[in-house]
């Protein structure tokens, strides 16, 4: 069995310590506070660990290419959770939000 890459674990927690801390990406989340409903609704959770996962890019060593810019995706999504005035550029492509899994 082989694990996930040290590249892409290293990113995936940094990823979910700047969620957790109400620092990702703090210019576009300036004055939003997300955690309460990120983290009280699971569905928000999930979704923003899909976005994240899903736009990740890993070339084949396994170092990951794209970890800000999968941050910033769900920085967007987010803010247009909390935010209805706000549109996301470019819009989301089904593929950003496909949820795997059985």
């Amino acid at each position: 069995m082989t694990h996930l890459p040290t590249d892409v674990r290293a990113a995936i927690r940094f990823f979910a310590f700047y969620l957790a801390n109400d620092t990702l990406d703090v210019d576009l989340l300036d004055g939003i506070d997300y955690r309460d409903r990120v983290f009280r609704f699971g569905s928000d959770l999930e979704m923003a660990f899909a976005i994240f996962t899903n736009v990740l890019e890993v070339d084949e060593e396994g170092r990951t290419l794209n970890d800000g810019e999968a941050q910033y995706r769900v920085a967007q999504w987010i803010r247009m959770r909390c935010d209805p005035d706000y549109t996301a550029e470019p819009p989301f492509e089904a593929w950003e939000t496909e949820l795997h899994g059985p």
